[in-house]
């Protein structure tokens, strides 16, 4: 779901009001993908004590980071912490060719453009097809929630994994999630092209229209 204006900014300072810490996880909001920011959490006008990102750094490969404070990071010093493959020197080649591409084609402008007129295209099928009940999200992170009655919002499962299953078979793949599983969780690769984006849509119009 897609955080409220403010929200992170209040929990943040209740958070260390209390003493804690604030950690944003980047893994799928990272690198861009929202399209106005290159990180989800500044979308929110917040700065975290650590940030944990992973998946889009490598672009398929398997990376993974975490970047911190110095006040926190010496107090990891004082402690064993490794893992088997941390600091491998191929996945960290890897990654940094990935973010040299992300800045020179300019991918977060394009998840932001293609995410346009991604959303814009679902928003006409909410149009079309009352099942629909909320498009929501920025950038190439989109929701698509189906629901079986607009007033009662009640979640549409069974009719998800119907379009679901039919996208799968004319060769799209994407995601289902929601507490009650009845939201589609649409994130492209961010080199999806508009034309890509009209063959998901259209596709999608179809299952609905199956239903």
């Amino acid at each position: 779901m897609e955080l409220p204006p403010g929200y992170l900014k209040a929990t943040y300072e209740h958070v260390r009001k209390h003493g804690g810490l604030c950690i944003a996880d980047e893994v799928q909001t990272g690198f861009g993908r929202t399209g106005t920011h290159y990180w989800g959490f500044q979308t929110q006008d917040v700065m975290p004590d650590i940030v944990t990102m992973a998946k889009g750094i490598g672009n398929g490969a398997p990376l993974a980071a975490v970047v911190t404070t110095p006040e926190i990071a010496k107090v990891l010093q004082q402690r064993v912490h490794f893992n088997t493959y941390g600091g491998n020197p191929v996945s960290s080649a890897i990654g940094r060719a990935v973010l040299k591409v992300i800045d020179q084609d300019d991918i977060q402008s394009r998840a932001r453009d293609v995410g346009k007129h991604l959303k814009d295209g679902l928003l006409r099928l909410q149009k079309k097809h009352s099942i629909i009940g909320e498009v929501r999200g920025k950038g190439l992170m989109l929701g698509m929630e189906l629901v079986k009655d607009q007033k009662t919002k009640t979640p549409a499962k069974d009719e998800l994994n119907h379009v679901f299953e039919f996208a799968k078979e004319q060769g799209v793949l994407v995601g289902r999630g929601g507490l009650y599983g009845n939201v589609f969780r649409i994130k492209p690769p961010m080199c999806i092209s508009k034309d890509d984006v009209n063959f998901l849509v259209d596709v999608l119009d179809r299952g609905l229209q199956s239903l």
